[in-house]
């Protein structure tokens, strides 16, 4: 039978230590902001659950030991670190091409439509080659969480990280969704996407270049 309560204090900890990076405004954050305002609730929740699922990668490398590699060796960390800064640069350069969006009368949007997949995978590739969520996992597992857990404690608190990043994004996709926040949003225009293409290419020059 599993015994969970030795392992609790340490749980709170993971739990406060997730909360505290789940608030931190991020390249997860801003790709639900354009997602919810630009392409509406169904993408934006689609991102979400990529973000969430994005994290298994995170968990799954630093659990078998692979997190550590990537720690040690320059040239791998700096593969992960630039896949995930032209990533934020692409999206970044998609946003400040785009046209902008306009919230009509029937509350449709003119913007071009992005598929359910597309959504998915843009929340996948913007958390799973986001290097600064490999250093947090990679601290949360190797400072926080004791050698001596248990693998499948560990996977707990892995999945835990999982559902709880899926459902605060979840919940800024339902609140920024809202047609009040998109007609507010609706006021800049193409001038939103060019904001928040500059923040995630920001974003993204300052991963490239951070030692």
């Amino acid at each position: 039978m599993l015994n969970f309560s030795p392992y609790f204090n340490e749980f709170l900890i993971v739990a406060f230590a997730m909360f505290v990076a789940l608030l931190s405004p991020g390249p997860d954050f801003a790709m639900v902001l354009k997602q919810s305002v630009t392409q509406g609730r169904k993408a934006s929740i689609y991102s979400s659950i990529g973000i969430g699922l994005g994290i298994s990668v995170h968990v799954v490398y630093t659990i078998l030991g692979i997190g550590l590699i990537i720690s040690k060796s320059i040239v791998l960390f700096s593969i992960v670190k630039f896949l995930g800064a032209f990533y934020l640069i692409y999206i970044g350069y998609k946003s400040l091409k785009s046209s902008g969006f306009e919230l009509q009368a029937d509350q449709t949007n003119t913007v071009k439509q992005v598929s359910n997949k597309k959504s998915f995978m843009m929340g996948f590739l913007c958390n799973a080659l986001n290097p600064k969520a490999t250093l947090f996992f990679l601290s949360l597992f190797t400072v926080i969480i004791s050698i001596d857990t248990p693998i499948y404690i560990q996977s707990i608190y892995g999945v835990f990280c999982i559902f709880a990043t899926m459902a605060w994004f979840t919940f800024l996709s339902l609140v920024l969704s809202q047609d009040r926040v998109r007609r507010f949003f609706n006021n800049f225009g193409k001038w939103f996407d060019r904001t928040v293409g500059v923040v995630l290419i920001s974003l993204g020059i300052t991963i490239a270049f951070s030692k």
